[in-house]
């Protein structure tokens, strides 16, 4: 495929929503990194996630647990559930809300003062939760995640944003007859030049979201 601009890093990371931007800002002390993004940064579907986020804190005004969140997980699932994957995330999800907030993340806080064993955070209890775990920020938690991490990845030195570019192939090396098939890069659109750019990378990921299956 015939491209003449050429971007260089060291991951190019494909989707700028709440995935894609925390990947970013955790490499970004190690390598530089291209975050890619179809339209602009908000453009993803966190920006319009309202509810909340789900984790367990285990705070002295709670009786909850890791287990319990996991278990009500896979009743809510009707057993459609992969248990790996549901124990993966939840076990994870206390630090990666701590992290969210040390990012900068304002979530909603008690109006009453609390005492130190206790979580100042407002939680909820929503549908499927048999405990108030749900972490929020009024009712647009994913647009005030993506703007967070929106400004954090602006004043990364180490990120570079090309938004309205597409994804349209990864490179391989398959496909440029060398040995192997690893994934070397991208062949991405620019829709505001209508030109095909190319990014040559050491690590791929896809953060996209979207629809199961949709790769090939």
């Amino acid at each position: 495929m015939n491209s003449n601009i050429e971007h260089n890093c060291d991951v190019l990371v494909i989707g700028s929503g709440a995935a894609g931007l925390s990947l970013a800002l955790c490499l970004a002390s190690k390598a530089k990194v291209i975050v890619l993004s179809k339209s602009g940064l908000s453009a993803g579907s966190t920006n319009y996630a309202q509810g909340g986020i789900a984790g367990v804190f285990n705070t002295a005004d709670d009786n909850d647990s890791v287990e319990e969140h996991i278990e009500d997980t896979k009743i809510a699932g009707g057993g459609l559930c992969d248990p790996d994957a549901v124990e993966f995330t939840l076990r994870n999800a206390h630090d990666s809300i701590e992290w969210l907030i040390k990012q900068g993340v304002p979530f909603d806080q008690k109006e009453e003062a609390v005492s130190e064993e206790q979580s100042p955070y407002h939680l909820h209890r929503e549908g499927g939760h048999s405990h108030r775990r749900i972490f929020h920020a009024a009712d647009h938690t994913g647009h005030t995640i993506q703007e967070t991490l929106n400004t954090r990845v602006l004043e990364n030195p180490n990120i570079t944003l090309l938004d309205h570019h597409n994804a349209i192939d990864l490179i391989t090396t398959r496909k440029l007859d060398l040995a192997g098939n690893r994934v070397v890069g991208a062949y991405v659109f620019n829709t505001e030049t209508s030109k095909v750019e190319t990014v040559k990378a050491k690590f791929v990921a896809l953060c996209t979201g979207g629809a199961s299956k949709v790769y090939q």
